[in-house]
This record gives C-alpha cells, sequence and structure tokens, in this order.
C-alpha cells in the first residue's frame, strides 16, 4: 500500500498553512479556503485520507470513553463557555493515528470486509484524535452549545444569504450571541470578521463561475451582490492578484493551475 506523499498549502485570508504526510489537518469549520498542491510528481503524486467530522459521533464517542469532562478526562467545566480555537489547525501524525489510518485504507481492497470493519476503523481514528492534540478543537465540534457550534450557525447563516446585503443583526440573532463576542468568537475562529467572510465567499463564487465561463466578470460580480463593477474588480484583484479576467486567462493557459484555484 502506499503511503501519503506530497505536500499541500492551504489559505485563509492572510494565513497560509503547508502540511505533508508527517501531519494531520484539522478544518473545525466551513471556511473559504484556498488549497493548492505544491509537491506532486508521477512518482510520488498528491495522497491524501479525508475523514468528514459527524458531530453526532464525537459526542457519542465522549461519552462512552468519558470525555465528557464529568471525571476529570474531559474538557474543564469552564471549556464551553471559552474561547472557540482557530478554524484551521496543523498537529504532527501519531503512530497510532497513522496506523488506524492504514488500517481504514487497506479496506479499499477488502470491499467484503470493509461494511464491517471499517466503522471500526473510524471510531478508532476519531478516538485517537479525541486523546490527541487537537481534543479540545474535536470536542467543541461535538458540543452544541459550545462558542464553536455558534460560530458555525453564523457561518450557515452567511452561506445562505452570501449574495444578499449584510445584515450583522440576522447574523447575531442566528448565533444567538452578542455583536461584540460575534465578532471576537467569529475572527478567533475563522481569521475575519462576518462581513470578510461574506466578501470571501463573494469572491470565490464568482470566480468559480468566470472559470467555468458561465458568465463574464460583471455577470458574475452581480450574481453574487455587487452593486458596482468597479468595486467588485477592485476587491477581486485585491484577493487573487489579477482584475477577473486577467486571472481567468493565466489559469486557464496553465491548466495544473485550476486545480488549486
Amino acid at each position: 500500500m502506499r503511503r501519503a506523499t506530497g505536500r499541500k498549502q492551504v489559505m485563509l485570508g492572510e494565513r497560509v498553512l503547508f502540511y505533508d504526510a508527517a501531519e494531520y489537518l484539522v478544518v473545525s469549520v466551513d471556511l473559504p479556503v484556498v488549497g493548492q498542491v505544491v509537491e506532486a510528481s508521477p512518482e510520488r503524486p498528491y495522497l491524501c485520507l479525508r475523514l468528514d467530522l459527524d458531530p453526532a459521533m464525537l459526542g457519542a464517542l465522549m461519552m462512552e470513553a468519558g470525555l465528557d469532562g464529568r471525571d476529570g478526562g474531559g474538557l474543564p467545566a469552564g471549556d464551553r463557555e471559552a474561547e472557540a480555537p482557530p478554524g484551521l489547525s496543523l498537529s504532527p501524525v501519531t503512530p497510532e493515528l497513522l496506523d488506524a489510518a492504514a488500517r481504514l485504507l487497506r479496506l479499499l481492497d477488502a470491499p467484503r470486509d470493509a461494511p464491517v470493519l471499517a466503522p471500526l476503523a473510524e471510531r478508532e481514528i476519531l478516538y485517537r484524535l479525541l486523546t490527541g492534540a487537537q481534543a479540545a478543537k474535536l470536542r467543541q465540534i461535538a458540543v452544541a452549545d459550545s462558542r464553536l457550534q455558534q460560530v458555525n450557525r453564523a457561518i450557515a447563516w452567511i452561506k445562505r444569504n452570501y449574495a444578499a446585503p449584510f445584515s450583522i443583526d440576522a447574523v447575531t440573532a442566528e448565533a444567538r450571541m452578542s455583536r461584540s463576542a460575534l465578532h471576537q468568537h467569529f475572527k478567533a475562529v475563522t481569521a475575519m470578521s462576518p462581513l470578510q467572510y461574506q466578501k470571501q465567499l463573494r469572491l470565490q463564487e464568482a470566480r468559480r463561475q468566470i472559470l467555468g465561463r458561465t458568465a463574464d466578470a460583471a455577470t458574475a460580480g452581480f450574481n453574487v451582490g455587487y452593486d458596482s463593477p468597479s468595486q467588485f474588480s477592485r476587491e477581486y484583484r485585491r484577493l487573487f492578484g489579477e482584475p477577473p479576467m486577467r486571472d481567468a486567462a493565466r489559469l486557464h493557459a496553465a491548466p495544473g493551475l485550476l486545480a488549486g484555484a
């Protein structure tokens, strides 16, 4: 079986993280990140394992393993009110976590065994994560009333309404937080304000439409909520480095870059 290989970078606002086979990345909220493979070759292609985290499964495992804080082995009593951790973070892969992940991947070659053994391997991976370096982040994902879940509710509202005029009152009502608390914890998790998050969603969706040739720059800007073409072009250039059509021409001229766009 081939081991994970290659190297990737993910960008969130001005924050850039690089990771390879020796590390794992935890993303605790839905973030408008831009990812790009920066190291790969035919001999050593980019290979990785992605696992979507189920809050209900994490919560059940926490209770079963006594990681809910009631026995001293879980979260301290004040952690539910603590500031949520950043939405992106890296940690070294431990031998135990690597072994569980490898066993899960080996089941690709054993489809008859997978229905029975894959859930066991996934549970072990989650257990290793819950007891590892990013335990606090994983546990906050599982706790419904945590700051992280409040930020998640705000993010879900912004994603549903990204093309509409921004309403901080609607976002705070959805998150069930005060304005000051929302700005503090939202920025701690996403590295940007709610308004900046909406802007990144708009620009990334407009870029997708332009690259897919489903809309020209002016139409794409209007589709995502911009009334001013000049403002759209200016903010697009600030995020992606080039005006919309020049950016699209550059990426279409080098198809390999589209995978990271």
